[in-house]
């Protein structure tokens, strides 16, 4: 069988005091809207709530490729965001970072 390699993705995890979630949750949700319109590379950008904690959260993001994903880091998106949460957020935690692989 022949394997394809597409789409880079990766899934990190931020624990928040509770005070400050709707913060994070505006900040998380700006950073996603305004990468996604200006980052050609964006291909998904989701903000999820922990099922048991409610003040852990999950990024899920999927790029064209890693170098689309770098590009990200280093936009203006990004750094905004990071200043914003730098105070309280703890994280990110690596979860996932990698290409998928299907089946061609």
């Amino acid at each position: 069988m022949d394997w394809r390699n597409t789409m880079y993705q990766i899934a990190v995890s931020f624990d928040i005091p509770a005070e400050r979630r709707a913060h994070f949750i505006e900040a998380a949700l700006e950073d996603g809207r305004n990468s996604g319109a200006d980052e050609p590379g964006t291909l998904r950008f989701e903000l999820v709530e922990d099922h048991e904690n409610p003040n852990r959260f999950y990024l899920n993001e999927a790029y064209e490729d890693e170098a689309a994903f770098d590009k990200h880091c280093d936009g203006p998106h990004f750094k905004k965001f990071f200043e914003l949460i730098q105070e309280y957020a703890e994280g990110p935690t690596w979860l996932v970072r990698g290409t998928q692989v299907t089946a061609q």
